[in-house]
Order: C-alpha cells, then structure tokens, then sequence
C-alpha cells in the first residue's frame, strides 16, 4: 500500500520524467548531429530480410507446396472455382441473365429479374421488416439507382455483396462459437482479429490475387477477410451476455451441449448477431471500390475509372450510387435486427399465398414482368432516354471554383504547407527512434502498466528493424495532423448536436452520408482543387475521418446521467459552466475513444491517399500491390496496423483509468 503522504512526491516525479522527456525531444531533434548515426538512421545492414522471407513463402506456397495428391496452388484454385458458382448464379440473376456458351458464342437462355421486379422485391422484404416508412425508403433507393443510370453496375456489385455476405456471416459466427467455447481458441483469435481490422485491405489484395487468381472470386474472397472480424466480435460477445437465466431453462430441459446452442443461445441473442450482419453489409460495400482492383466489378469499378480519368461528375454520381445502395441494405438489416419473433398460430392457413403474401406478391411480379417484358423492353431494362444525369453539374461546380477561387486555394495551401505539414514532418523525421521508442515505453507504463510499456515497445522496435522508420514518421505526422484537425471542427460541432435537437438531427444525416461514401471519393474533389501531394491527402483524410470525433463527442454528451447535471443546476452553474466543468470532463473519456477510432479512420484512408502522391507506408502498399511484391506489402501493412494498435492501446488504456477515477460505468 503507498503511504498518502509519498503520492504527491510520487506525482512530482511522474511529470517531472515527462517534462525532462519532452526537453530531451527538443534537444535531440536540433543537435541531431551530435548523436550516433545509428540512433537517427537505424543501418541497413542490421534491418530484418522479413520482406524477402514472406515473398519466398508465397513462391513456395504457389510452385512447390503440395498435399501429395494436390498442390497448395490447386487447392486455392480449387476454392476459387467452387466459389465461382454462386457467384456466377447471382450475376446471372441480377445483372447478365442465363447464357447457353462462351465468350461471344453465348446465347442468353432466361433474362436476368427486371428493375421492377427487384424493386419490388426489395419494397416487399423493407414492408415486412419495417413497414410502410422503410418500404417507401427503399423503394426510393432502387429508384435512384434505376433513374440516374447506375443500374446494371449496381446489380453487379449487389450480386457479389449476396454471396460475400453469407459467407462473411456464416464463417464469423463459426468462429465466434468456437472463440466462446474455448477460452484458448479466443486469446489466439483477438489479436487475429486486431490484425484483420487494422492491417490495409490494399495489403490483403497481392497475397489473395497469387491464391486465388484475378477476377470477381478473387475480389469476393478479399472483401469475405475484411468483412468477417466485426461478426466473430459480435458473436462471442453476444453469447458472453446471454442471460443465466435462460441457460438454466435450457439445462431444465434436457438439453445437450449442441442443442443448448443452437436452440437456446444463438436464438436468444439474435438481435445482437444481426447487428453483426448489419456491420458485415456495410463493410462489404465499402470494399467494393478497392475489390474492383484485383477484378471486382459494378460501382466500385466505375468510381476508380473515374478516378483515374478525374471525372468528377461520373466518380460523385456512382459514390452516391454506392451510399444508396447501402442505406437501403443497412436500414433493412436493422428493421430485421429489431423485427419481433412472430407469435405462434395453432392454426394456420392451408392457402400458400396467405401464409407468405410477401413472397407470393413477389414471384407474381417476377413472372409478370419477365413475360410482359419480351413485348415491352421498358418493364425489362429501365429506358435510356428516361436516364438522368447530375455528372455535368458537379463538373461545373468544380470548374467553376478553379477558375474564381484558384489564387485562395493556392494561398490556403501554401501557408499550411509552409507553417504547418513541413515544421511537423522534419520534426518527426528528426526524432531518433530509441528516444520514440522508449517515449511510447514510457506512456504504456504509466497508463497501463509494464505489459502495455512492453507491447508498445515491441510493436516500434518491430518497425526499426524491417527498416521503415522514416515512412512510419511521415505517415504518423500526415495521420496527427489530420486527426488534430478532425478533432478540432468535429468536437465542437458535437457538442451543437447533442446540445441542439435540431441540429443534431441535420448533423447525423450529414455524418450518415459521410461514412457511407466510398473513400475513394473524396479524392476526386480534392485533387480537383488542390492537385496531389501532402495538403491533397490531408484535406482527404480529415473529410473521411471526421465522422467519429463527431458522433462519439455527442453519445458522450447524452449519455451523461441527468441527476449530475441536477446538482450542478442546484449550485448555481452558468450554462457554460456546466458544458465545461461537467458535461465535458464526464465526456471526456467517450471523446478520446473517438479520437481512437479518428485515428483509426485517418490510418486506413492513408493507405488510399498513396492515390495522389504521398510518400509513407500507404506508399509501399500501394506499390506493392502494383509489383505483385507479398512480402512488401505484408511488411508495410503491418507496420501500419502495429501504428493503429499502439494508439488504441494507449487511447484505450487512458479511457478506462479515467473512466474508474470518475466513477463510469
């Protein structure tokens, strides 16, 4: 037990090794050269050949790995080929209909649904879900998509979301079952899991085009990897919070160890398993853009065209195409999620049709627009003469601030280059890395103890040794400095929303939209206005990541029990008083874990920003995705993922021991 009266020394000391830390940084960074060369610039004699290792593993695993009656490259293609099938189904089904043949030889055999009949059939599924407000919403959806042109590539990547999401959710609760039953199973899984979600998609892309060839499958399969952590996450903890209640009934009943599963556990946590299928859609489609560079298809395929050709118009229209085709998804995920269990009926109608109208409304428009639409092609294929376009007004849009606002621009971008990136990037780059390197031991032990200290610790010295320091510093001052940035407009504009109803209302549409958008589009407006660079990617990185300092500083403010606010009314608190001295300081703890999951946001659309022209480990991702170099890219991914997990932790670990000196839940 420490003597009370030590605590104050104790806290001397404490702040006195931060503030001889913070000189030592001063001084090191401006008398760099009276320092070893090894300590600024670690020798590429002693860097760590992994890059070379993991590439020599992938080339044995492709020519000389075999199982004795197959080989490890015959047994991914063979993967690749099963999965072919369904896949190849639900693209006839939506988008190409059934072909007799091959290549221009093919004859088509049936004709893919009609946009009526997938409208419909979707307007039916939103109506008995969430009734007629969801079902006027989604209907307005598909609409869209059928109105401004965006159609068959929307089927295209619906026909991959169909199968990619069964399969995500299948085999993330497969392994959400055996995390919960075997406690081994999940320390081995959580770290796995770290991992999946915090390693670069565009890092997953070479290894799987070398497994699995290139193509949809391919693509399918990458978007299957990113999309599956959140349901075996949901999964375990959904069965965790099973009640005891239930379990105990269970046990009354007779129940063995499968069927306590399968008919008790997994049916009563159902509400919570399907927000894991809900976070599953959302992150299958937002792979979509990044799938379509290993063969993918559809939107996705049209927003990186667009990209590639600066055609803003094209870019924004199949982006917005992509956010209404996930709203309509992700509203009718959750209406399923929170739909009732229907009641038992002792007696039910012999009738079909009135036992499942629904799906007997939905064949019969499916049989009546397929007949009727061999003599009406309009009832087929929505017409092109009805098409709208917003292409050319977004391109005027853009046109016309280049041509009147190009000289403020210029100006904006030179003084934050000048007076801010520069300064902070050769302040980075001239930290030596053991004086980071214990800094960062130093921050894991006073927030979390000797075992944080050491996870940090490793996770750096991990990237001195494989010789990406420097790419590591640049991408940490483009990553703080965009998260600084996002913190400072997105805090105080969470602050309006959750004190403001009204405001809150328009700002979460606004933060809806927001994180629905490809982050591949909001590289075109960027590069647009401000050509490629540091500024271009930063400017990026905070429109994309501003979304959570928003949401989490306005759950934060509400959640705050309303008998603390009471009392600070009863002593006489101004209204400013009690955001600043109350509302803010309980909030605290909810806000920096949004800056957590900022970080995590500005991490991941670094990685993208490789796009126009930075120079940091999204750089070496990217180029190893263009050289087909595995070892590079794992490499370099997870650099960026160690990046991540050492903010999380120490964000994570700072939360919580605020949180307990609080007294929060």
């Amino acid at each position: 037990m420490i003597d009370p009266g030590r605590a104050p020394m104790r806290f001397w000391l404490l702040n006195s090794m931060w503030l001889v830390a913070a000189a030592a940084a001063a001084v090191l960074t401006i008398h760099g050269k009276l320092l070893p060369s090894a300590t600024t610039k670690y020798p590429r004699g002693w860097q760590l050949p992994l890059k070379g290792w993991i590439s020599d593993l992938m080339k044995w695993l492709i020519n000389d790995a075999t199982f004795g009656l197959f080989t490890f490259k015959e047994l991914t293609r063979s993967i690749s080929w099963l999965l072919d099938w369904p896949l190849q189904f639900a693209t006839s089904l939506l988008s190409s209909g059934f072909l007799y043949g091959q290549g221009s030889k093919a004859v088509q055999v049936l004709p893919s649904l009609s946009w009526i009949a997938v409208t419909a059939i979707a307007v039916l599924a939103a109506h008995f879900a969430g009734g007629r407000k969801l079902a006027l919403l989604v209907g307005c959806c598909f609409l869209y998509l059928a109105v401004f042109g965006q159609w068959d590539s929307a089927m295209i990547t619906l026909s991959s979301i169909a199968i990619a999401v069964p399969f995500g959710v299948a085999g993330g609760l497969m392994l959400g079952i055996a995390g919960f039953r075997w406690p081994w199973f999940r320390r081995m899984l959580t770290p796995l899991l770290d991992l999946m979600q915090t390693v670069p998609i565009f890092a997953y892309l070479v290894p799987v085009l070398f497994l699995f060839g290139f193509g949809p499958v391919a693509a399918m399969i990458a978007t299957i990897i990113y999309a599956m952590p959140p349901m075996v996450r949901v999964t375990m903890l959904a069965l965790q919070q099973v009640p005891s209640e239930t379990i105990e009934c269970g046990r009354m009943a007779g129940c063995s160890t499968r069927q306590m599963l399968w008919k008790v556990m997994v049916p009563s946590s159902l509400p919570s398993l399907m927000v894991g299928v809900n976070q599953v859609i959302m992150l299958s489609l937002n792979m979509v853009i990044i799938a379509s560079m290993i063969g993918a298809g559809g939107l996705g395929y049209d927003v990186l065209t667009s990209l590639k050709r600066l055609d803003i118009g094209g870019g924004v229209e199949a982006g917005i195409a992509i956010v209404v085709l996930a709203v309509a998804l992700d509203r009718l995920s959750q209406a399923l999620a929170r739909r009732p269990t229907p009641e038992f009926q002792s007696e039910r109608s012999r009738i079909i049709v009135a036992r499942f109208p629904s799906i007997s409304i939905a064949l019969g428009v499916i049989l009546l627009t397929g007949a009727v639409g061999l003599l009406l092609p309009a009832l087929q294929r929505y017409p092109a003469a009805l098409e709208i376009t917003t292409g050319p007004y977004w391109d005027a849009l853009v046109s016309y601030l280049n041509i009147n606002f190009y000289d403020e621009f210029e100006a904006l971008k030179t003084f934050l280059l000048l007076n801010l990136l520069v300064p902070v990037k050769r302040f980075l780059l001239g930290l030596p890395w053991p004086y980071v390197v214990v800094l960062l031991g130093l921050a894991g032990w006073r927030l979390g103890g000797w075992r944080l200290a050491l996870q940090v610790c490793a996770l750096a010295v991990f990237i001195v040794v494989v010789g990406l320091w420097a790419k590591a510093m640049i991408t940490v001052y483009l990553c703080g400095l965009s998260v600084a940035i996002a913190a400072l407009f997105g805090i105080p504009i969470g602050i309006v929303a959750a004190e403001n109803r009204r405001v809150g209302r328009i700002v979460q549409v606004v933060i809806d939209t927001l994180q629905t958008l490809p982050s591949f589009v909001y590289l075109i407006p960027v590069v647009m206005l401000f050509r490629v660079g540091d500024f271009s990617a930063m400017i990026a990185v905070v429109a994309y990541c501003i979304v959570p300092a928003i949401r989490y500083t306005a759950h934060g403010i509400r959640q705050i029990p309303p008998h603390l606010i009471e009392a600070g009314v009863a002593t006489g608190c101004t209204r400013t008083q009690i955001l600043f001295k109350i509302k803010l300081k309980l909030a605290l703890p909810e806000i920096m874990l949004g800056i957590n999951q900022t970080i995590m946001f500005a991490l991941s659309m670094l990685v993208i920003t490789a796009l126009v022209g930075t120079r940091d480990l999204g750089q070496e991702v990217y180029i190893a995705l263009t050289k087909a170099d595995t070892g590079r890219g794992v490499v370099a991914g997870l650099s960026v993922a160690f990046i991540a997990i050492i903010a999380d932790r120490l964000i994570a670990s700072w939360a919580n021991k605020r949180k307990r000196e609080l007294g929060l839940p």
